[in-house]
This record gives structure tokens, sequence and C-alpha cells, in this order.
């Protein structure tokens, strides 16, 4: 009799660790993410995002470029508003270089940061500087992008990539995984400034996202 209450005990443990392994509220979309939480340093830095960024340095640093883009439902075609987007990015000098006093993740990602919250229509812009490869020049340039969405956890997607960068290899290319769509963009002189625009859609190539 023991033993049978052994086992019933057993499977009923199992079972109840097979659903709080499947239930949703414990998923963490997207996967691991290093500094995924930076994404909500607006809320402790009292900033309220709106549709358009301009990023610290702009003004004083060159080449400036300028990204528009929308995103949107899974569905490649709903527009997603009051999604909010978080990039940062190096200095000139391959640097994430934090100001005297960094809030948040600042310490780690640099002040050249910022916030975004689509509109109606998903869309978003934001004005910054191309930024340098990393000191060692191994990695390609480019500009962290996280999303965060109501009621889910933040989590990156696909950084900005330029498709001039001698360092974006058909091997690096080859190797990216497309998160949210592609992240390589083409600059193109319009008014005056570089310019470039991707759209993204929201879940795609996101582990545990459905």
């Amino acid at each position: 009799m023991k033993k049978i209450v052994g086992i019933l005990f057993s499977v009923l443990i199992m079972s109840s660790c097979k659903g709080q392994t499947d239930s949703p509220s414990n998923k963490l979309i997207g996967g691991p993410c290093e500094d995924c939480e930076a994404a909500l340093d607006y809320t402790i830095l009292d900033i309220t995002p709106t549709p358009t960024l301009t990023i610290t340095g702009f003004n004083q640093t060159e080449p400036k470029i300028k990204i528009t883009g929308r995103v949107l439902q899974p569905d490649d075609k709903t527009p997603a508003g009051n999604i909010i987007l978080y990039v940062y990015q190096t200095n000139r000098k391959g640097i994430y270089e934090p100001s005297e006093n960094p809030v948040g993740r600042e310490n780690r990602h640099g002040k050249y940061r910022g916030w975004m919250k689509t509109d109606a229509d998903g869309s978003f812009e934001f004005y910054t500087f191309r930024p340098a490869s990393y000191p060692n020049r191994s990695e390609p340039e480019h500009i962290h992008l996280y999303i965060k969405e109501p009621d889910k956890n933040p989590y990156y997607v696909d950084s900005y990539l330029f498709d001039d960068d001698p360092l974006l290899t058909q091997g690096v290319r080859a190797s990216l995984n497309n998160r949210g769509g592609s992240g390589v963009i083409k600059l193109e002189h319009k008014n005056g400034i570089l310019t470039a625009h991707r759209d993204i859609i929201l879940g795609l190539n996101i582990p545990d996202y459905y």
C-alpha cells in the first residue's frame, strides 16, 4: 500500500512540475537576454517615451543618421502601437561610454541610448550618429535594439547593422537570426542626412513567443 501511495505521490509531483514548466506565465519570451531589463530604465529616469528620439551626442557627432521604422503585429500587416523600443550604441571609438553619474544599466550600456514608444500606426524614428566597431574590430558596427510589449518581458531583436560595413561579411550575414526581421539597413542621403528604414515584426523568430 505504501508503495502505491508513493507512486501516486510521484505522479502528482511530476504532473505539477510539468504544469509549471508548460505554463505560459512562466515562459521567458526570447530566451536568455543579458541586461534586457534596461528596456525599463526609462521608468526610474522619469522619461516618457515618444515616437521620436534624439540620442545624446547627435548634434556634435558625425556622421549623423536618421532611422525610421514601423512595428507590426505577427501578421506582418497590422500596426503595433504602444510598443517600447530601447536602443543603445557605442561612441565613435567603439566604447559604451557612460556619463559621470550613470543610472540603471547606463554603466554597461553607456549614455548613447534612449527609448521610443510607437504611435497608433506603429511608427517610430530616432536620430543618432553612426557607432564604431569595438576597439579590437571583431564585430560589425551595430545599434542594439530591445522590445517591450505590454504584458510581456523585454526581449532583444537583431541589432541594426550597416550594409556597407566591411566587417559585415557573408559569414556574419549567414549567422544572423533575423529576430524581428532583418536588422541590416542601407543608408541613403535624404534631406541632408543619412537615412534608413526598418520594419520590425513582433514574434518573428523569437523563441517561446507563442
